[in-house]
């Protein structure tokens, strides 16, 4: 097995994508080789030693191509270390109590379960009503969605870093 990392992602309007740059460069800068895909142009998880997923929660939804993703590639995962993260919610104060408990729908929990990831981290997203269709406005006012950036880039680059950390050593 390679040393190479694999940081990829399931982003609808681009925000998720932003992240898993973001994670991709600051584990590349401790010395890791890292590609950065988005899911649906991950063709195997041969040669890398270590994946990153990075999934947008869309009206309280996983992307179905992260989900997709996970199915077909679950056992090669839980052999692998394996880092997830979500994005999505919006407002302030704390992802996670902003999910209110919701990080993984009862559809994943066991194949989550079987994977193992090392951590599942929940980062505030990015709401910018210039990027969504008319019904995605609709359900934005419906549900008085707050828009803005939510995202904490110091939270995710001290994650970022934690996951550089838990590597095994370059050889």
């Amino acid at each position: 097995m390679d040393d190479k990392i694999l940081v990829t992602y399931a982003s609808k309007h681009g925000a998720t994508a932003e992240i898993a740059e973001r994670i991709g460069a600051l584990i590349a800068q401790q010395g890791r080789e890292v590609e950065t895909l988005p899911v649906d142009r991950v063709s195997g998880l041969a040669g890398y030693s270590a994946v990153v997923l990075g999934v947008a929660l869309y009206m309280g939804r996983w992307r179905k191509e992260a989900v997709r993703f996970l199915n077909r590639n679950a056992e090669e995962l839980s052999n692998r270390a394996f880092w997830l993260f979500l994005t999505g919610p919006t407002g302030e104060g704390d992802p996670v109590e902003l999910l209110e408990g919701r990080q993984v729908p009862p559809l994943q929990r066991a194949l989550i379960d079987r994977i193992h990831p090392r951590d599942v981290a929940v980062f505030g997203g990015a709401l910018q009503p210039a990027k969504l269709g008319g019904f995605e406005k609709w359900i934005m006012n419906r549900v008085k969605a707050p828009a803005g950036d939510f995202r904490d880039w110091n939270a995710i680059e001290s994650w970022s870093r934690s996951i550089a950390e838990g590597l095994a050593p370059v050889k």
